[in-house]
């Protein structure tokens, strides 16, 4: 059975103690915590997310990170459970608080879900915290029987004496483990005593989430609740010059019209009054410096930049010297655009500002940002900021954001009553923080051999870590070189330069972030490195992956259940692409067609990924599927264009996601390995537009250099 109930930590430490159970999972201050974590290895920590066994003997797992469709809220209890040898038909979870007690140790505390970080980094702390409370219940009953712990086992929540068959369960045991001392190394299971880790689990949110029982914030509902909408300067970096409410307040159920950071909020008692409120609204704007931006502009911006050399994010030997003296040099210009998250449940939140507290309710990926926003604006100490975290419909990145959060908190106060602020999609494509556009200029050559002796890029584009008030250090975003800087080829010659650019577009973390874009053209670089050295793009890619195993092991994996080489069906074509990304690997080939009007169809995907140990192979698969179509919808679909300032576009007709009926087969195979966790919510993404657009020129002969695929210029007559 899942849950998403918000407790306190009190209220959840008197729910422990009240039920006579074990409640496990040690709280260290946050002061504390970044002092140990200076001097002790992240091995010796014992930290949340917190364990309860009850009398009655159920195991509640109380899960601190956010549930936005990657399985988390069964992968922890999953790895706990299973160190815990608990009955799973017990096993239930709860949603942590917004508390540094439930956040990454190795982030000094920040509770928050995104980089595919989750698993890769807390995975043996859980492990631990379930293995620890595994021991208190077998030196319980061990104590209760008089017996050496050694002669007592765990199975399936229950304690065994060996010798006499003997039996408690951990309902009875629990209230008297609670009493023990917590055991500071407890012994891990061995891979081949796993019983849950490794293996296929159905997940817990599942029955919840299709009986319609899962509540996600748009869902909230509070007592005296209001619901509002926000106009914002169609223009970024715009802001309210002067406006006139008299009309919206006519329309029937509008109560408020006050005017916030982000810009006008109508308030009302139900979502369309306050749209309406808003349409009748009359505001002037002051544009700012950005009202003549445009996407052309932004593009020229960006070439007249490329022009000089920029920071250097990475250099072995010397690039340029070996160009300038190669009988053979390839020369390409890449560029991406601006991308929106889109996600399916439109941006919201629920903000409750009382005269001494604070309460919100919201689908969020970052608890701690959105506790410490709440302090900002109240005023308040963090402690009296209380964060409920729904279930999330989609997140990519962007609900890791502030600006929803800020809304309702500062409409909240505003009016003094809960209020629950909506996005429109349009709001929300209108208004985000995109994916970075770049412009990345590339030249690398070749020997007699057709082997690539040197290679040099160069990055346009704007910075995530400045939108984010960081400095750049030695003017390198490492966020925008990702993918680009780390490439594996062993190519002797290789410089990676990165040039910062502000051209006032908001910009944010997206799905694999930089992977997302620079996997794209290096693999596409890589491949037009392969034609030009008369070579077949595998075997080109393999030669160069001598000192990259775990590249080159899912490259060739992926091309053998791909049948690279073999015959395909008239009017086929294969491409291959590979790519790190937070921690793991990933390599993709992808089988296409393209039809007269130039319209690309994918049929199939075949995906080797090597994340390291893995916890549940059915949503390893079911994340790289979900980032295959993303990653799709963005090669053949996704841009953001501006003119005067504005996006253009706005909503699903003119931002365009992958349909079912244009959903390709997907394979996925995972490396058996041992080495440690990666990510897996964001592999995906990286090699599936390369893949896709290595495909098309081995359909066409042509390029694809810019994204989205245009049909237009894949035409056959």
């Amino acid at each position: 059975m899942s849950q998403i109930i918000n407790l306190s930590r009190r209220d959840f430490l008197k729910a422990g103690v009240a039920g006579g159970g074990l409640v496990l999972g040690l709280y260290l201050p946050l002061s504390r915590r970044l002092a140990v974590a200076a001097t002790e290895s992240a091995e010796q920590f014992s930290l949340t997310p917190l364990v309860r066994i009850g009398a009655d003997g159920s195991v509640t797992i109380v899960v601190g990170q956010s549930e936005m469709g990657q399985g988390i809220a069964t992968s922890v209890p999953m790895i706990i459970a299973d160190e815990l040898e608990a009955d799973w038909s017990k096993v239930r979870f709860q949603q942590a608080p917004a508390d540094p007690a439930f956040g990454d140790p190795e982030r000094g505390g920040t509770q928050s879900t995104g980089g595919s970080r989750s698993i890769r980094s807390m995975l043996m702390y859980w492990r631990r915290l379930g293995a620890a409370a595994r021991e208190m219940l077998i030196a319980a009953a061990a104590k209760e029987w008089g017996v050496p712990a050694e002669e007592c086992r765990a199975e399936q929540s229950v304690v065994i004496h060996g010798p006499s068959g003997r039996k408690l369960t951990y309902g009875q045991l629990a209230e008297k483990a609670a009493q023990l001392p917590v055991p500071k190394e407890p012994k891990l299971k061995s891979p081949e005593e796993f019983r849950f880790i490794g293996k296929e689990v159905a997940r817990l949110d599942t029955p919840d989430k299709v009986s319609g029982r899962a509540a996600y914030g748009i869902d909230v509902k509070v007592p005296g609740m209001l619901i509002a909408t926000v106009q914002r300067c169609p223009v970024f970096g715009g802001k309210v010059a002067s406006f006139d409410a008299t009309k919206a307040k006519a329309v029937k159920g509008v109560r408020h019209v006050v005017q916030i950071s982000s810009g006008v909020v109508v308030v009302a008692d139900s979502y369309w009054a306050a749209k309406r409120g808003r349409e009748a609204l009359r505001i002037t704007w002051d544009e700012g410096p950005n009202g003549q931006q445009s996407s052309a502009s932004i593009t020229q911006l960006y070439a007249e930049a490329a022009k000089q050399p920029g920071p250097v994010a990475r250099k072995e030997a010397d690039g340029e010297n070996a160009l300038a003296a190669a009988a053979k040099k390839v020369e390409a210009v890449y560029e991406v655009p601006f991308l929106a998250h889109a996600t399916m449940e439109p941006m919201n939140c629920t903000a409750h500002v009382r005269k001494n507290d604070c309460e919100i309710w919201v689908g969020t990926q970052n608890q701690t940002g959105t506790r410490a926003s709440g302090a900002r604006i109240t005023g308040f100490s963090p402690e009296a900021v209380k964060v409920n975290t729904m279930m999330l419909g989609g997140g990519f990145g962007r609900r890791g954001q502030q600006d929803f959060v800020a809304d309702a908190v500062e409409t909240s106060k505003a009016v003094n009553a809960p209020v629950k602020v909506i996005w429109s999609r349009e709001d929300d494509i209108q208004h985000g923080f995109y994916r970075p556009a770049t412009y990345n200029v590339l030249r690398a050559a070749l020997d007699e051999r057709g082997t690539p002796t040197a290679w040099a890029h160069r990055i346009v584009g704007p910075s995530i870590s400045v939108e984010r008030g960081q400095k750049l250090e030695n003017g390198i975003d490492p966020s925008m070189v990702e993918g680009a800087a780390n490439i594996p080829y062993a190519i002797p010659n290789l410089e990676v330069q990165y040039i910062y650019k502000n051209v006032g577009i908001p910009v944010g973390v997206w799905r694999s972030v930089g992977a997302s874009q620079n996997a794209f053209i290096t693999e596409s670089f890589i491949d037009e490195l392969a034609a030009a050295a008369g070579k077949d793009p595998f075997e080109f890619r393999r030669g160069l992956l001598t000192k990259a195993l775990r590249h080159k092991g899912v490259l060739e994996l992926a091309a053998e259940k791909a049948g690279w080489g073999t015959a395909l069906p008239p009017g086929r074509f294969r491409g291959i692409a590979v790519a790190f990304s937070y921690a793991s690997y990933a390599a993709e080939v992808a089988e296409i067609s393209i039809a007269k009007d130039g319209k690309v169809r994918v049929h199939r995907v075949v995906c080797a990924i090597d994340c390291g140990v893995h916890v549940n192979p059915d949503q390893v698969v079911a994340q790289m599927e979900g980032g295959i179509v993303y990653g799709l919808s963005a090669a053949l679909y996704g841009a953001i264009t501006i003119d005067k300032g504005r996006v253009q576009q706005s909503n699903f007709h003119d931002y365009p996601v992958l349909r079912i009926n244009e959903m390709p087969v997907v394979e996925v195979h995972i490396v058996p390995s041992k080495a440690a966790a990666g990510g897996i919510g964001e592999p995906g993404v990286p090699p599936l537009a390369p893949a896709v657009t290595n495909a098309i020129f081995a359909a066409t002969g042509k390029r694809i250099r810019k994204l989205p695929i245009r049909p237009e210029e894949l035409q056959s007559s």
